[in-house]
């Protein structure tokens, strides 16, 4: 939920499609196929206020940086939606950044060596725990039965006490 009233919905679909192909009764009536009973009885539809058509891509800057500009969030580092941390990312990068230029002004290191550093760690990851959900919550293509059959023995998460606190762990947040 984005508030009381507004919440952000996905609907996987082929990359090559137009947006123009999902006005919205076309998405609401696809979310609703996609969704069990109980969360359709209490769905409340209306309007969209955006749509887009993601892809499903990660990509990180190594170093966070160009040139002499360090960078923060998707100009550093792009996640899945599906993980939920561009915005949790993009705060701890300002994080570690603010640390890396408060060492510069009060002791004159150089900014970008060990705060840089912990929040390119951090960075990593993130996005590996969004290819991690990613790969479990969306069916790609080209990955044939034995992808298939991998995917659905992902309830390792749900099955192992270990397993399930690393999965909370991450998409709480991992701490500073």
């Amino acid at each position: 939920m984005r508030s009381t009233h507004r919440s952000r919905y996905y609907v996987q679909c082929p990359l090559d499609d137009h947006i123009d192909q999902w006005p919205d009764d076309r998405f609401w009536d696809e979310l609703k196929r996609r969704l069990d009973q109980k969360a359709v009885d209490e769905l409340v539809t209306g309007p969209s206020i955006e749509k887009s058509i993601a892809p499903l891509r990660s990509f990180v800057a190594e170093p966070m940086r160009f040139g002499r500009m360090f960078l923060a969030g998707d100009a550093a580092h792009i996640v899945p939606p599906t993980g939920a941390k561009g915005l949790n990312l993009a705060a701890s990068d300002v994080h570690y950044l603010s640390h890396a230029l408060r060492e510069f002004m009060t002791r004159n290191r150089p900014p970008g060596s060990t705060a840089i550093g912990k929040a390119l760690a951090r960075v990593w990851k993130a996005v590996r725990f969004s290819w991690w959900m990613t790969s479990m919550l969306h069916k790609f293509p080209d990955e044939g039965e034995f992808g298939a059959r991998i995917q659905s023995r992902a309830g390792l998460s749900v099955s192992s006490k270990a397993a399930s606190g690393v999965a909370v762990e991450n998409y709480v947040g991992l701490p500073f």
